[in-house]
């Protein structure tokens, strides 16, 4: 794979993880209403979910990944189940300011990660993503020298998409200095966070 087809292959995933999603909604609201790490947490598992999807189709496995039904629609299920469950805690639990807010220990973090890996592992556009993108940029030929070279991009791509979604949530996060301010931040947060598990409900039940 030459550097022109990264390139343009670079400029095509931007462009598909940058898009307004329910992945970009996650970040920022758990950044706002948890912190950057969360925010982060949550980014590192979708990039392994891409990344595992990557991987089966250098293998030729998309196809077989798509045809997965139960298992997929169950994954996607249960991470639509466990953000509305997130967006419930943040319209009922206390206001506090997120300088004594206790973070989320490890055990926190790594369930978020987990839960965005099964919600891309149960998207079933991904396998459709990269069976209609890949063609044009490796033709027939998909080695594991062209699966490194695209995972780099992939995870570079992510690294800014994720890093300015959390930023940018964090820079407001830095304006909650009161608890009425923080009660409405974290409603929005949570709203977004049904939100995006009521649209992977709405769009696994019509997959």
């Amino acid at each position: 794979m030459d550097t022109m087809s990264l390139l343009a292959f670079a400029l095509a995933f931007f462009l598909f993880a940058a898009s307004p999603g329910p992945d970009n909604m996650t970040i920022v609201a758990r950044t706002v209403s948890h912190g950057p790490a969360s925010g982060i947490a949550y980014g590192i598992g979708t990039v392994f979910g891409i990344l595992i999807y990557l991987g089966l189709a250098a293998f030729g496995l998309s196809i077989i990944a798509s045809e997965m039904g139960l298992l997929m629609t169950v994954l996607r299920y249960a991470g639509a189940a466990y953000l509305i469950y997130m967006a419930y805690r943040l319209w009922t639990e206390p206001a506090v300011v997120p300088e004594i807010k206790a973070g989320g220990g490890p055990r926190d973090l790594v369930s978020i990660c987990l839960t965005a890996v099964a919600l891309n592992l149960g998207n079933p556009k991904m396998p459709l993503f990269y069976l209609a993108l890949l063609p044009g940029f490796v033709g027939t030929s998909f080695g594991m020298g062209d699966y490194g070279r695209l995972a780099m991009v992939i995870v570079l791509v992510e690294c800014a998409v994720i890093g300015g979604h959390v930023w940018i949530a964090d820079r407001a996060r830095a304006l909650l200095r009161t608890p009425s301010i923080i009660r409405r931040a974290n409603r929005i947060a949570g709203s977004a966070l049904a939100l995006a598990g009521i649209q992977i409900l709405v769009t696994t039940r019509s997959s």
